[in-house]
């Protein structure tokens, strides 16, 4: 058996493997991604108070239903108010402690619900919830990692927060 070909750091995106100039949609599905953490891609959808870094999307691997990447919160700020569009996103904490925030219309009046974070939670945002994070930490920087159900992250900058309508309502 032939020796298995690895990728080492600072090789660039297959150094074993032939780089077409146009990669195609079909190449990119043909092979696995190894994705370095000094290569995220910050040409992203971005919100006032983070920074988003694609990992995982339709440009960087082809990927046709995903994405993923990571998002850095700076110390002592706040997301501005958005949502995903049509996004199921899903967001583990991997360090600090952001705070995600929303109104839940669920009573007679909408009330701020703010879910306190550590590292290891999960958190899960449905489609086209109005939301904001938040890193209350004034010297700690947050990081989590964001996966969506589209291939790109969609973001919504809104004016303000507001409270989806109770389901029957």
């Amino acid at each position: 058996m032939s020796e298995p070909l690895t990728t080492n750091p600072g090789e660039g995106f297959h150094p074993h493997l032939p780089d077409a100039p146009d990669h195609s949609a079909a190449s990119l599905r043909t092979r696995l991604h190894h994705i370095r953490a000094d290569s995220l891609d910050g040409d992203t959808a971005q919100t006032g108070g983070m920074r988003r870094f694609a990992a995982i999307s339709g440009r960087t691997v082809g990927s046709e239903k995903l994405w993923m990447g990571q998002t850095l919160v700076a110390p002592a700020t706040s997301s501005s108010d958005h949502h995903h569009g049509a996004s199921e996103t899903a967001i583990y904490v991997v360090s600090g402690h952001p705070e995600f925030v929303f109104l839940d219309g669920s009573g007679e009046e909408p009330q701020e619900v703010r879910l306190r974070t550590s590292p290891g939670d999960y958190i899960f945002v449905p489609p086209f919830v109005p939301h904001r994070e938040e890193n209350p930490d004034p010297a700690e920087e947050a990081v989590v990692v964001i996966a969506r159900s589209t291939q790109e992250a969609v973001v919504v900058n809104l004016p303000g927060l507001y409270a989806l309508p109770a389901e029957g309502a």
